[in-house]
């Protein structure tokens, strides 16, 4: 920051500082002979002028009442201005789209884009929106015991948890468990673990009799529990585009560049063809593609099986009660899996509001604390037979990497991740939801970057230090998205 900046000049009142034509300055210009800042760049002085009349719209106009607190006219204090507008002045230099060459864009490389929020991507040609279409329709389809649902379940829909807008999140939250030991993590399968299903289809007819299913509950021989609620799916045909390889690349820059903040991929296997992939759906990047996605969805959501996950869960751990499963083959041919990941892969990104001065200043103040370690601002996506999908720029604010994230972590191991291991969430559509955190314990997203541990510390630590302006500008900005 310059020194005359951080000086104990004043500003006077604006009378006083309406600038006068003269011979030697007739329009009243600012240059660097008449500017009382003399050999300051100029647009370190537009800057901080554009910063306090957003320091005087937010400190001095927030209401339009009658009783307003008299404004007063006072000269302000040239350091006050330096104060408030210093994190956004020292921004101009902060990469806010890091390596995107390396990632795969070229000056040939075109953005994706949304049409409205749970809306297609645009670009679909006919063919793809009737997919489109269809595919939303089995996504609002509640699906009934005669169909496969159960016998546990959690919900009988995709749209119950992924309604807020259509193919967002309700914030619904589920309950995984297990145990931790000095030999590692144990997600309890003979329990019905690591996820529990908390419905389930009841009473049902068994022979002459009856037989009742009921909820799993979490055992009492459980000492980890964890809440997840469920993730939106805008855009996620880009992510499913985006070949393993860059995000293998991507963790090579993070640890060569940030090795504070570096993530590491998840390897899990693709169970439609016994290869190992890099995983990058769900809260511990466990599931690898969107139709694998699909399929688990049906199967640990739902209870419905279908070719790539054919057999049942077993209520609470006991196979023996699925003896009286009334569906007992395979509930489901695939038609009803490749339907649901038609609409998630062709679902469109959701759409940035309007950037204005502020929000862009805020995008900087972003990259400057280093939210950007994590929260990848784009990445690129590889060929696609979908024309909308195939070499795109996309902007999830995500790596899809794992990171320690402390005593923020869940306590649940998946795969490789360990307990302490979350996948960086991304933040679009930030804007379009009321709770934040794998969990939903944060509902403002103030409270979700203070919750933030582990590799987030750095970035949470310089966050708090921010004065309000910035801290505000960054706010504005994450609400955009």
């Amino acid at each position: 920051m310059s020194t005359a900046n951080r000086s104990s000049r004043s500003v006077s009142a604006p009378q006083g500082n309406a600038r006068q034509p003269s011979r030697a300055n007739p329009a009243g210009r600012i240059d660097a002979a008449h500017d009382p800042m003399r050999g300051a760049p100029v647009k370190l002085v537009q800057r901080a002028i554009r910063g306090a009349l957003i320091a005087v719209s937010i400190l001095g106009f927030g209401g339009c009442g009658t009783h307003r607190t008299a404004v007063t006219t006072a000269p302000v204090a040239r350091s006050e201005v330096a104060d408030l507008t210093a994190d956004l002045a020292e921004d101009d230099s902060a990469d806010v789209t890091p390596y995107l060459g390396e990632l795969g864009a070229t000056s040939f490389t075109t953005p994706a884009r949304g049409t409205t929020l749970g809306g297609p991507l645009h670009g679909l040609d006919a063919g793809q929106l009737a997919r489109f279409n269809e595919g939303r329709d089995e996504f609002m389809d509640e699906d009934d015991v005669d169909e496969g649902l159960g016998p546990v379940f959690n919900e009988a829909s995709c749209v119950t948890c992924h309604n807020a807008p259509v193919g967002g999140t309700t914030g619904r939250v589920e309950t995984r468990f297990g145990r931790a030991a000095a030999g590692g993590f144990d997600p309890m399968e003979l329990y019905g673990g690591s996820l529990l299903q908390d419905h389930a289809i009841g009473e049902i007819p068994a022979g002459a009799g009856l037989f009742t299913y009921a909820p799993e509950v979490v055992p009492a021989e459980a000492n980890v529990r964890a809440g997840r609620i469920t993730t939106p799916l805008f855009g996620l045909g880009l992510v499913d585009a985006v070949p393993d390889a860059t995000f293998l690349t991507l963790a090579r820059l993070e640890a060569r560049h940030t090795p504070w903040a570096r993530g590491t991929a998840n390897l899990v296997t693709e169970v439609s063809t016994g290869a190992t992939r890099v995983g990058r759906f769900g809260w511990k990047a466990q599931v690898p593609t969107l139709h694998q996605f699909s399929g688990d969805a049906y199967l640990n959501e739902m209870g419905v099986t279908s070719p790539d996950f054919p057999n049942e869960n077993c209520p609470q751990g006991d196979c023996s009660k699925l003896a009286f499963n009334p569906y007992p083959t395979l509930n489901n041919d695939g038609k009803a899996v490749d339907e649901f990941f038609d609409f998630m892969r062709l679902l469109g990104p959701p759409p940035r509001s309007d950037r204005s001065y502020f929000k862009q200043s805020g995008e900087r103040v972003f990259a400057r604390i280093g939210c950007t370690d994590c929260h990848t601002p784009a990445l690129v996506t590889g060929e696609s037979p979908v024309a909308a999908l195939s070499r795109k720029q996309f902007f999830p604010y995500s790596d899809f990497l794992l990171h320690d994230m402390g005593a923020l972590g869940d306590g649940i191991a998946q795969g490789r991740a360990g307990p302490r291991e979350m996948r960086t969430a991304p933040l679009w559509g930030l804007g379009s939801r009321s709770l934040f955190l794998h969990d939903g314990r944060a509902k403002t997203v103030n409270d979700a970057i203070l919750a933030h541990g582990g590799q987030g510390t750095t970035a949470r630590a310089r966050y708090y230090r921010l004065n309000p302006m910035s801290r505000a500008a960054l706010l504005t900005f994450l609400r955009s998205l």
